[in-house]
C-alpha cells in the first residue's frame, strides 16, 4: 500500500492573451487581489503560434506570462480557473473577450495548465475545469507532449519556465529549511 502523503505547493502562473487595447493593466490589478503579488512579469510579445483566437478577438494579439509569489496547494488551481474565467467577462467586450487567462502551476516534475475542455490526457478536476499536462521536467529540461500548445513549446518560453522554476525550487528549499 502507498502512503498518502501532500505534495509540495506549486508556482502559479497565469498566462495571458490579449487584444493590443485591452484594458491589461486592471485585469492585472484584479488578478493580484485575489492571487497575490506577481513574482515575474514578461514583456508582451506577438502570439502568433495560432490562429485560434482571432475570430473572438481579432488580430494582432499579445502574450505575456506571469508568476505569483505565494505558492499555492495544487488542488487550488480548479478555483483559480474559475476565478479567472470570471475577470475574463469582466473585460470582456461585445460579446468577446479582450483578455484570455490561462492559469496554470510550475511544480518541479512538470508544467500543468487549467482548462475548461476536456480531453484524453485532461484529468477532471471537478467545476467544469480539467488540468492540462503541458511540460514534463526531466533530466534538467522542459519536454513537450504531442499535445503541447505551439507557444509553449518555442525555446524562449521553455527558458522562461525553466527560469521560473529553478526559483520556485529556491523558494521551496528556503521555506521547508524553516
Amino acid at each position: 500500500m502507498s502512503s498518502l502523503n501532500q505534495p509540495k505547493p506549486v508556482r502559479l502562473i497565469v498566462g495571458i492573451i490579449h487584444t493590443p487595447g485591452a484594458k491589461v493593466e486592471e485585469c492585472m490589478e484584479e488578478l493580484a487581489r485575489e492571487l497575490g503579488e506577481e513574482a515575474y512579469r514578461s514583456a508582451p510579445c506577438p502570439f502568433d503560434g495560432t490562429s485560434y483566437y482571432e475570430e473572438e478577438m481579432g488580430k494582432g494579439l499579445l502574450r505575456v506570462f506571469t508568476a505569483y509569489k505565494r505558492l499555492i496547494p495544487r488542488e487550488t488551481i480548479r478555483d483559480v480557473k474559475i476565478f479567472t474565467n470570471e475577470v475574463e467577462k469582466v473585460f470582456s467586450y461585445g460579446g468577446g473577450r479582450t483578455i484570455n487567462l490561462d492559469p496554470g502551476y510550475i511544480a518541479e516534475e512538470h508544467l500543468i495548465l487549467a482548462t475548461g475542455k476536456g480531453f484524453s490526457h485532461r484529468p477532471y478536476l471537478g467545476g467544469g475545469v480539467y488540468a492540462d499536462l503541458t511540460l514534463m521536467y526531466v533530466n534538467d529540461e522542459w519536454k513537450t507532449l504531442d499535445w503541447t500548445y505551439p507557444d509553449y513549446r518555442n525555446a524562449e518560453t521553455m527558458d522562461l519556465f525553466k527560469k521560473l522554476r529553478n526559483e520556485y525550487s529556491k523558494q521551496l528549499k528556503e521555506e521547508y529549511r524553516r
